[in-house]
């Protein structure tokens, strides 16, 4: 429900700290108060300013979807005071939309797993960081930016990569790929980025269109993988995926399978140190 007092409170706070320089309007003639005009609000927000006095006198019509999303970008509120507006109003926010910035605070949280290869990416695949063990072991990634640096992309189009996995587990990961991917475009329908990369997925690759048409869909929370690496063969690898809700962003753990010889191979790699493999899986 509404919390009327709560919404109207919270517009006037956020329209009295809000300078005119804050949103690009020059100061003008001498305030009464030091923050923006309910005029000037209004007239961001693309609403009249009789409507947008209603709601911070907490009364009229329900506001909509698009009025409280129109009302957040107008105040400059953040996405937790966004979310706030919406909840007051009585909405369910919108979904967060994916970032290719990873905060400080969680690089130095995973860089300290230094015994296990760690990486961060988006929801679509696109490797952001990973830490030094991960490039011992997965590969130091070569490209900066990108498709280049989009693991779905690359497993559909790069023969180089489905080199460093047995054979007979490529179904099993094309399967994976595309099942996750099914699941972040159904989360995130009609943003250019997921949409740009299934159909170009979908003219690129056979393989990729006859699993999407399947239309199945599974979030990868966990996975074990093979890996042929150069220097100790066969590497058995158990993957837990951190999902962080807020930035859609995944933090990919690699640990040793148990009941292999997976630990004693990753201790020799820490020993062996950096090699330019020049892939990342």
């Amino acid at each position: 429900m509404i919390d009327r007092a709560g919404l109207a409170d919270f517009l006037r706070r956020r329209r009295e700290l809000l300078r005119p320089a804050d949103v690009g309007l020059p100061d003008g003639v001498r305030r009464r108060t030091p923050g923006l005009r309910r005029d000037e609000v209004a007239a961001l927000a693309g609403m009249s300013t009789d409507y947008y006095a209603r709601l911070e006198q907490g009364r009229g019509a329900h506001p909509s979807e698009p009025i409280v999303a129109a009302l957040a970008r107008a105040l400059r509120c953040d996405l937790d005071e966004r979310d706030h507006l919406f909840h007051l109003a009585g909405l369910a926010p919108p979904a967060r939309r994916a970032g290719r910035h990873v905060r400080p605070g969680l690089i130095s949280l995973v860089d300290r797993l230094t015994d296990v290869p760690v990486c961060v990416m988006t929801d679509l695949g696109e490797v952001l960081w990973q830490n030094a063990f991960a490039d011992v072991v997965l590969g130091r990634p070569h490209h900066r930016v990108g498709r280049a640096r989009n693991l779905a992309w690359r497993w559909f189009t790069e023969p180089e990569l489905r080199a460093r996995f047995p054979e007979e587990d490529w179904p099993r990961h094309s399967i994976a790929h595309v099942n996750d991917l099914r699941a972040t475009y159904s989360r995130r329908a009609g943003d250019d980025d997921v949409t740009d990369l299934v159909h170009e997925l979908v003219k690129r690759s056979t393989e990729f269109r006859e699993l999407w048409e399947r239309h199945e869909v599974a979030v990868r929370r966990m996975d074990r993988k093979r890996l042929l690496h150069p220097e100790v063969g066969v590497l058995h690898l158990t993957c837990e995926v951190l999902l962080a809700p807020e930035d859609d962003l995944k933090v990919l753990a690699f640990f040793p399978t148990e009941g292999t010889d997976a630990r004693e191979k990753l201790e020799l790699l820490r020993v062996i140190g950096t090699q330019d493999f020049r892939t990342t899986v």
